[in-house]
């Protein structure tokens, strides 16, 4: 795919599109699983704390003191485990749980209202940050209320372990599903272009004449553009049509003046005028040329015209074109020899076949000094017209192959090959012009490589 195919532009906008939202909802879903990780982990100090207050105490020498069970989680006994608890007073006395070890926590000043629950972040043991849920209650003691200060604590990392655990799996898990999604993306936009691969494969048809028009069976969206385009075919056909017979009718009412014209120049020359009936002669042959040239190209472009099955048996006619040729004065004097098997057939329609090889037999013979040699492939893929004539410089053939070129003044305007032409490209044939093993022109067609 090109940088400019809309496939691609297609394909990139889609899996960009992709990116973009899975990047989005990766962040966003990182974002909600941290708060919920929050929200759980304030929910258990919160379950330590009230377990704590509900322990809390004084003995009989005013000293705090905790009693039942307290919070039971083993972290509380491992040093330096993560999970924290602390309890002071303003008389500095301070209970902590085995885990802080030989350390306390910094809490931050704080006044928190009676029963209120404040959170904190603050530094725990080795310089560790750590959550905090704090409250402060009143204790009676010895006939004094004491504040003391009740504090929970877990270490944060934790919950940023507990957060990269979670993105790094929905990394794996959005990357896998981005795959998916940038697959089914090629397959739809693959699928949603289809109907212009059919529509480019059905104006190759078209043109190629293997149909009329374009299938009407496309989706919606296509079908407004292969109505137009239908449209466009018909008025072209329809014009083509027109043009053809304006050049049928030219070139048949040309025909009855030129015959007029060569029986005046039979009378000159039967007069004596010999010089003025050959230039009448050489003028009607030339528009004899362009007329026959005209009427090839007028019945190749006709309207509806299919090639794609056509077949001729190739021996046949190039015998009846010998046959015809034998007779003109230079066939009288030539030999011809025909090299083709009479099972070839060859993708021409007859019409257009003989108008080709008659123009190039007929230049052979008009060309050759003894003999014209007919030669055929046994699949018909090439046929080759080759004589014994001085033939062409291979300078000078593109200019024999040009509207009107030709190289000697014998008569004819220059157009036979030219008309051979038209006829093999009609049919995706090719002319190519080299030199015969006896000097003079060989002339092969053949399908385009």
């Amino acid at each position: 795919m090109s940088r400019n195919s809309l496939q691609l532009r297609l394909i990139a906008g889609g899996i960009a599109a992709i990116v973009l939202a899975l990047a989005l909802a990766g962040l966003g879903l990182t974002l909600l699983f941290e708060r919920h990780v929050g929200r759980t982990v304030s929910q258990d100090l919160d379950i330590h704390l009230k377990k704590l207050l509900a322990g809390l105490d004084v003995d009989a020498n005013g000293r705090i003191v905790i009693t039942g069970e307290g919070p039971v989680d083993p972290r509380f006994s491992e040093p330096l485990s993560g999970l924290y608890w602390q309890i002071s007073d303003d008389r500095g006395q301070m209970l902590r749980s085995r885990s802080l070890w030989d350390s306390s926590l910094v809490l931050p000043k704080d006044e928190p209202a009676a029963g209120e629950v404040h959170r904190h972040v603050a530094t725990g043991p080795s310089d560790g940050r750590v959550l905090i849920a704090e409250r402060r209650v009143r204790l009676d003691i010895k006939g004094r209320e004491i504040p003391v200060t009740v504090a929970v604590a877990i270490d944060a990392t934790h919950v940023t372990a507990a957060t990269s655990a979670f993105a790094t799996d929905l990394v794996i898990a959005l990357g896998l599903l981005g795959t998916v999604l940038a697959a089914a993306t090629v397959i739809q936009v693959g699928l949603g272009l289809r109907p212009l691969d059919v529509l480019r494969r059905g104006v190759a048809n078209v043109r190629a004449g293997r149909d009329l028009q374009l299938a009407a069976s496309v989706p919606d969206e296509v079908r407004p553009l292969v109505d137009e385009v239908n449209a466009l075919l018909a008025a072209r056909a329809e014009e083509v049509e027109r043009s053809r017979h304006r050049a049928a009718d030219l070139a048949h009412g040309l025909k009855t003046p030129l015959a007029a014209l060569a029986a005046d120049a039979r009378r000159l020359r039967e007069a004596g005028q010999s010089e003025i009936a050959c230039g009448i002669d050489e003028v009607i042959e030339t528009m004899r040329r362009h007329v026959d040239r005209e009427l090839a190209r007028a019945r190749l472009h006709g309207v509806g015209r299919s090639r794609q099955n056509a077949s001729t048996l190739l021996g046949p006619l190039i015998r009846s074109l010998v046959a015809t040729l034998a007779r003109t004065p230079e066939g009288i004097r030539t030999t011809y020899e025909i090299a083709i098997d009479d099972a070839v057939t060859v993708p021409f329609e007859r019409s257009d076949l003989a108008e080709a090889l008659g123009n190039l037999l007929e230049n052979a013979t008009r060309h050759a000094r003894n003999c014209v040699r007919i030669a055929a492939a046994a699949d018909g893929r090439s046929i080759t017209v080759e004589d014994d004539g001085p033939g062409i410089p291979e300078m000078v053939r593109p200019t024999v192959l040009a509207r009107g070129g030709q190289l000697d003044q014998r008569g004819g305007a220059g157009l036979g090959l030219a008309i051979v032409q038209d006829v093999v490209e009609a049919y995706g044939w090719t002319l190519r012009l080299d030199t015969s093993e006896s000097g003079g022109l060989r002339a092969t067609i053949a399908p385009n490589a």
